[in-house]
């Protein structure tokens, strides 16, 4: 594969490199692109991750929910690192792969839940700028989810826009994870989306 992203990466060094890199590889087959170019300032990607394991030990919303709004929202925003990623988790946490591979195009799609579109509506309204959630589906979400549920929507929501931003700045693009592990391939809508620069 050649590089793709606009820092060249750097080995993972020293210890805590080395630990990295042997995690990464038990869990994901290899190191990605953009955790090496990440690790060119190693303070900004641990705190990242140490924040993002946090996130996922969050627990008020249905675990379902949660990855199609994280993948609804790199899906919005362009990351093909971060839906390809967060396709490959989904199948490593035995969701529903046939749903999960469907959310690329879940506006179309008539695999999903009325409370699962209004989750993945919700995650695509936070990445439009200026920011596109309107009264009546915040107030279906509370409803849904209640306070709590919609708290830990919006704020995972709001953690998939700060790694999917900076993986589409940096060149970081997909991993082809879920392709290594024989998932079926994401689909994809049959009108792109494109999210306002």
């Amino acid at each position: 594969m050649t590089s793709t992203t606009r820092i060249p990466g750097k080995p993972l060094d020293g210890v805590y490199g080395g630990i990295l890199k042997f995690a990464m590889k038990k869990k994901m087959g290899r190191v990605p692109e953009g955790a090496e170019v990440m690790w060119h300032h190693p303070a900004v990607f641990k705190d990242t991750m140490k924040f993002g394991a946090k996130v996922e030990k969050w627990d008020e919303l249905d675990r379902t929910l949660s990855s199609f709004a994280t993948m609804a929202a790199a899906a919005e925003i362009g990351c093909s690192f971060c839906l390809d990623f967060q396709y490959f988790l989904a199948h490593d946490l035995g969701l529903d792969e046939s749903k999960a591979r469907e959310v690329p195009r879940w506006r179309e799609s008539d695999a999903f839940t009325p409370v699962e579109r209004r989750v993945m509506e919700y995650a695509a309204a936070m990445c439009q700028l200026p920011v596109a959630v309107t009264d009546e589906l915040a107030a279906a979400l509370l409803e849904d989810l209640g306070a709590a549920g919609l708290l830990e929507l919006t704020s995972r929501v709001g953690m998939a826009n700060l790694t999917a931003r900076g993986n589409v700045a940096l060149g970081i693009r997909s991993a082809e994870f879920a392709e290594a592990c024989g998932l079926a391939p994401l689909a994809a809508p049959s009108v792109p989306v494109v999210s306002p620069a």
